[in-house]
């Protein structure tokens, strides 16, 4: 499945991606400054928020080209079992 982002969602999903990599400088610097724990844990916690939602931003995109796909009949010989399987898959990867 070759995903493919436009307009809204590729600008959302690189946002989000771009917010986790500054937040992940941050906590870099943050413990090689030796700052406190919980505030390095705290902004920890907020990079892997943001690297989840653009996970699920993502699969979400693929979720809904595959079905585009299914009912247009372009599933390149992958039956919806499969492709459901796959898409589970990806989905359980985040959780």
């Amino acid at each position: 499945m070759e995903l493919q982002f436009e307009g809204d969602d590729l600008k959302s999903v690189l946002n989000r991606l771009r917010r986790a990599q500054g937040q992940i400088s941050g906590v870099i610097k943050m413990i090689e400054e030796g700052r406190d724990c919980e505030e390095v844990v705290t902004q920890l916690a907020a990079a892997s928020r943001a690297l989840d939602r653009a996970g699920f931003a993502i699969i979400a995109t693929g979720l809904q080209q595959c079905l585009t796909d299914a009912e247009k009949g372009r599933n390149n010989g992958e039956t919806t079992q499969q492709m459901k399987a796959r898409l589970e898959k990806l989905f359980l990867s985040l959780a």
